[in-house]
Parts: structure tokens; sequence; C-alpha cells
């Protein structure tokens, strides 16, 4: 399919293939310009009036409005069964999370669904859901496992997964959430994990990235240190290897300080962990740490709209010069979230980020956090991914609350969801 947008504000994101500190806020915006689309790419970007539409060309007069690429969504748990809406009223009426979590909800009320599940019933609850993120501009998104915790039923979800992205025209990247919560009915769970199911995963999905939960109730820090260590002394690929490739991921990452700071992050860092994700409990001297290494700080602001008020310091991150990305966590307790939108505009409200520099951390760089240097801008060569908004300002993502911003949708060079030609 070819398709020519004339006349677009266009955000290219040119540039880096990741962003820190000031230059972060850079999306690379030309006012107004036409943008080619041939065969899967970005073909050429040029002054608005400049590209002539040749013959079956898709044809679509922008009218001013806001062309930049689709977003990438580097934190989910989109792969699930079961219902949390009886724990939500729990916590609305007072009970904290971790409480449930130790009476048997939470995480272990989802395990419980997700054991009882079929493959192909995770399969298609899965794919509903990425119909979701597609009309809300979510164009690669990264879907964990976790909801498992035994070698079998991990191995159903990282299949339920994969199957599901073959029939999605966006990207899904898998991780093994093998460190998620603590099954306390087994004897010797955590060394059953490492010695058993990580080298099964490993085995059937081999390059994957292995994540843990480190936090009271879930995983100890020591034992998420030897998971996390055993992963990488395993893993043949060293992180992020194959430099210049379209996809050059591979290594660990790591949930630390969403409740309390139990020194996760200075672990992460020293092991050169590809991300720390939510940053809620982080002090002050291990978000400086972590601002001046190479490894990513996601925030995660759903968590703190649906569950309890607290909000990654993400303003530090960036003023340090920190590698800062942010996504929805979408997962059925803590975030029931497909839309990055409302991403950015928690994060502008209340982790401190300029909606520029939220529009950035929620592409550019969560296309490094996964390792894919093929996206995320507007440039020619580049996969187009891209969405054309309803606004004429980009500042409208962080601005608008609860509405749809995006128009239409291009995954892979083609037209997948449009949903109108209203602009503002």
């Amino acid at each position: 399919m070819t398709i020519l947008f004339r006349n677009a504000r266009v955000l290219t994101l040119a540039g880096p293939p990741q962003r820190r500190g000031a230059a972060l806020a850079d999306l690379g915006v030309i006012a107004a310009a036409d943008v080619l689309i041939d065969s899967g790419r970005i073909a050429r970007v040029a002054p608005a009036g400049e590209i002539r539409p040749r013959p079956g060309t898709h044809d679509m007069n922008a009218a001013g409005r806001v062309l930049m690429p689709g977003f990438i969504d580097c934190h989910t748990h989109a792969c699930w069964a079961g219902s949390r809406i009886a724990e939500w009223e729990q916590k609305l009426a007072g009970a904290a999370y971790l409480d449930i979590l130790k009476a048997g909800g939470g995480i272990m009320s989802t395990v419980r669904a997700v054991r009882a599940a079929t493959q192909a019933g995770l399969q298609a609850s899965l794919a509903a859901r990425l119909t979701e993120f597609l009309e809300n501009g979510t164009t690669t998104l990264e879907v964990k496992s976790g909801y498992g915790l035994t070698t079998a039923d991990e191995l159903k979800m990282l299949r339920a997964i994969a199957a599901a992205a073959r029939t999605w025209p966006g990207t899904v990247s898998p991780t093994a959430l093998l460190g998620h919560a603590l099954d306390e009915s087994e004897a010797g769970f955590v060394d059953r994990v490492i010695h058993e199911t990580l080298p099964a995963v490993h085995a059937e999905f081999p390059g994957i990235v292995i994540d843990a939960f480190c936090e009271q109730g879930a995983w100890p820090l020591a034992d998420a240190v030897r998971l996390l260590e055993t992963a990488v002394g395993e893993e043949a690929n060293p992180i992020h290897s194959s430099a210049g490739a379209a996809h050059n991921r591979a290594g660990i990452r790591v949930h630390a300080d969403q409740f309390n700071p139990l020194g996760m992050i200075r672990e992460a860092v020293r092991l050169r962990a590809i991300s720390v994700d939510h940053l809620e409990a982080s002090i002050p001297a291990d978000l400086a740490l972590l601002a001046a290494s190479e490894t990513f700080g996601v925030g995660l602001p759903i968590c703190g709209l649906h569950l309890d008020g607290r909000f990654a310091n993400l303003r530090s991150l960036v003023d340090a010069g920190g590698l800062v990305a942010i996504a929805t966590n979408c997962n059925p307790g803590s975030a029931p979230c497909t839309s990055m939108p409302l991403a950015i505009a928690a994060a502008v409200r209340h982790c401190g980020l300029t909606a520029q520099e939220a529009i950035a951390a929620a592409t550019i760089n969560p296309a490094a956090v996964l390792g894919y240097t093929d996206r995320a801008r507007i440039e020619a060569g580049a996969r187009a991914d891209v969405i054309l908004l309803r606004h004429t300002d980009e500042r409208a993502l962080a601005y608008e609350l609860g509405g749809n911003p995006v128009d239409t949708v291009v995954c892979g060079g083609n037209i997948m969801h449009r949903a109108g030609a209203a602009s503002t």
C-alpha cells in the first residue's frame, strides 16, 4: 500500500535512538510536511505541497493535524484471565494491596485463573486487548508472562502471547516475568523457578528477556538477584547485542520500589539491566545512581491513578540526565488500561514531565527499551508505524483526558484503524 499524508504537523523524532536530559523534549517538529509511505516504510518526508500523489496512492489531507510515530508500550501484563473487580472494591473500602496479596488475592487470584485457562482462551483474551491497544494508537508493545508460576503455565502463557502476536498487525515483544509472585504452597519454589522454569523458558524462547518483581510480599531482594544473575549467565546473547539490527533485545528487567525501596535499583544497575520499572518509592540517592547509568527508568503512572495516588519522580531522573520511558502497565489489578494517551496525561500531571518529554517517553525511548531501532521516528527508511491525531497541537495528548485522540493508525504501512476526520 502507498499512502500520502499531506500538510501534516509532523513529529519526526529524528536523531538519536534514545533520548536523555534536555534532548528528551526535542520531537523534531516539522510544522507543515508531506509524508509518503510505501511498502511498509517511510519513503519520503518533504515540505508540504512538494510530494504529488501517484495513481493508486491513498491520498490523505492531514489539514494541519499531528502525524507522529505510533505509541510503544514497553511494560504490560496484558495476557491474563479472570477478573479483579471485587478486589478493587476492597481497595476502595480501604484494604491495602499488600494485605490483599497476603490473603491470597492480588496476583495469586489471577494466577489461579490463568492456571485454569486454556492456551486458546488466553490467546483470545489477549487478542481482544491488542485490538484496543491499536485503536488507542499503540503499534508496538511488550507483554509479560508471570501469572502461571509453574513451568507448564509460564510456557502456556508465552505460547499464547506468541500466537496472539502472529494475528496482530503490530509488534508484540514477549517478556518472561518469572520472578512475579511467590507460590508459598510449594516448598522450594524459588529454586524450582531458577533451576527448572528458567532453563525451560530459555530453551523454547531463546533470547527472551527475564523479569522479576522485587517487593515485600513478592520476590525478596536476594532471591530476585539470584534469578537475574542466573538468567544473565544462561543467556548466550549479551544485553542489547547485534548493534545495528532492527531488534537487539536480550537481557533482564526488574520491577522495583513500587511500595518499598529494597535496594533493587543498585543491583539492577550493577547487573546492567535494561530497565527498572515502577520507582514510586525510590529514594533520591538511588534515582541519582539510576540516572547516571545506561538502565532506563520506566514510570507507570496509571498505577497511581488506579491504586494509591503514588507516582515515580521522573522529573528528577530527566534533570539528572537519566533515560526515561513511560508505559501503561496494563494488568487486571493495578492498571486496567490500554491507553498510552492516558499514561502521557498522567505522567505530565503527576511524574513531572512536560508534554514533549512524555511523548518521547512514549515513543522513541520505549523503542530503545524493547531493543527496536527501526521505528518510533518519521524519516526515510523507518518502519511505517504512524498515527494521525485529531489535534493540530501535540500538547493536547497531555491536556485531554478520557478521549481517544487518534484518528488514523498506520501499522507496517497499512491503514489498520480509521476513527474519522474531525480536527481541533
